[in-house]
């Protein structure tokens, strides 16, 4: 791979990397044991059967869009959906109220560099008739039905940002992270009505719904966005945690802090950030990236212990100023073959994403990309599918090679990309 600038330009957004299919178990304390599930691979031709098309929605954060494609083969563009079909409305209420204008002109500035984010992560109901979206800029998560167009409900969110969300195995409930004030919200994914609420550690990001929906966790990562970033300042982040609660009662189950095992495992040096994850099939390994890290660790959920770290490639042309990296991000985003035997990693400040083995943790050559912003599965489970953030498209890499297997053009900035489902003639709404 021969590293260059191709980008249009060093752009700041928040980043993430996780569609996590199988099952996750981990032990609270070090004895309790969780178990994720969620849809995964090999579901298209149950969804065909009940008349809907398995899809990716692609969220365009700038245009405030979102490319629906195939989850397969080619990936071409189905249709798109706006978003944002209420935004004179909602800019007139934020331009109105002085502290709503102050923090959305705020986002603008920072984690948007100049643009407003209307879009961060994104779902489809079961019956494949709604898109569910959460919208930072706006402060909310919106029902938008993918027949019209039109907006269901709206759920503000506490305090002034939105962020990343998860859809129970049941896909009955969402859950959206409230980012300035350390709270996640769970919703009725049909009504919008919240059925309840925890805090969180400083800026919660990552949602994840484990044990069948029995419990939910949540990644804190704490202020990134102040440049107080040499390591020796990284205690002024803030407080990061992995926060697991109860789904029913949302009382918290446990607390974990990766400093802790950081430091045994000798890397003071590190911020215990906990970015994109990613566990095992067999439930026993969880794969996690911090902030300002070119790789990523593997923690042995039974003896609650860091077991291996891998380092990654670094591109020449990065600056090494910590301070113009994406959000305290060096890589951000990573996904895991069904099989489990293989990690794909987006490299997004060094402009490239890669497949590792494993077991050996050797990777794979380098796929040239532009910013990845996002790491998921295909729907057949063959390839690893990230976001190019700074060249507007999705590109899909074989688990299997290592290789490139197509890219296909999106909308401005694309971020989340999640496995959904439309109607199976679906092309885009009627209205709206």
């Amino acid at each position: 791979m021969s590293f260059s600038r191709t980008r249009r330009s060093r752009r700041t957004a928040l980043v993430g990397g996780l569609w996590h299919r199988g099952s996750v178990r981990v032990l609270g304390g070090i004895a309790a044991l969780l178990t994720v599930a969620v849809a995964g691979p090999g579901t298209a031709a149950a969804a065909e059967g009940a008349g809907l098309r398995e899809v990716l929605f692609v969220g365009n954060n700038w245009d405030g869009t979102a490319d629906v494609i195939k989850s397969t083969d080619d990936f071409a563009k189905i249709g798109r959906l706006n978003v944002i079909p209420d935004k004179d409305r909602r800019l007139a209420e934020i331009y109105s109220n002085p502290v709503k204008l102050a923090y959305f002109l705020g986002i603008r500035q920072t984690v948007g560099e100049g643009h407003d984010q209307f879009v961060d992560d994104m779902y489809s109901t079961p019956d494949g008739s709604a898109a569910v979206v959460s919208r930072p800029s706006f402060a909310d998560v919106v029902s938008i039905d993918l027949a019209t167009g039109k907006i269901n409900w709206r759920f503000p969110v506490s305090g002034y940002r939105s962020d990343h969300m998860a859809v129970s195995p049941d896909g009955r409930r969402v859950a959206v992270s409230a980012s300035t004030s350390n709270t996640v919200h769970v919703l009725d994914i049909q009504t919008g009505r919240e059925a309840g609420s925890f805090k969180t550690g400083d800026k919660p990001h990552e949602n994840v719904f484990t044990d069948g929906g029995k419990y939910i966790w949540n990644m804190a990562i704490g202020d990134v966005n102040t440049a107080l970033d040499a390591p020796e300042l990284d205690s002024t982040k803030g407080d990061r945690r992995i926060t697991v609660v109860d789904a029913s009662t949302f009382e918290e189950v446990k607390v974990i802090d990766m400093r802790q095992r950081l430091d045994a495992f000798g890397r003071k040096d590190m911020s215990d950030a906990v970015r994109p994850v990613v566990f095992t099939p067999d439930e026993s390994k969880l794969y996690f990236q911090v902030s300002f890290f070119n790789g990523f660790f593997e923690y042995d959920v039974a003896s609650d212990k860091i077991t291996r770290m891998k380092t990654l490639p670094k591109n020449p042309a990065t600056s090494e100023d910590r301070t113009t990296w994406v959000n305290d991000s060096r890589h951000h985003g990573i996904s895991m073959s069904p099989a489990g035997d293989k990690l794909c990693i987006a490299g997004t400040m060094d402009d490239y994403a890669t497949v590792v083995d494993r077991a050996s943790l050797q990777q794979a050559p380098l796929v040239p990309a532009a910013k990845p912003y996002w790491a998921t599965v295909s729907g057949d489970g063959e390839s690893c599918v990230i976001s190019e953030s700074d060249a507007d498209q999705v590109t899909a890499i074989d688990f299997a090679t290592g290789r490139k297997v197509v890219s296909v053009p999106v909308g401005d900035h694309p971020q989340r990309v999640r496995l959904g489902h439309v109607a199976a003639n679906w092309t885009g709404p009627t209205a709206g």
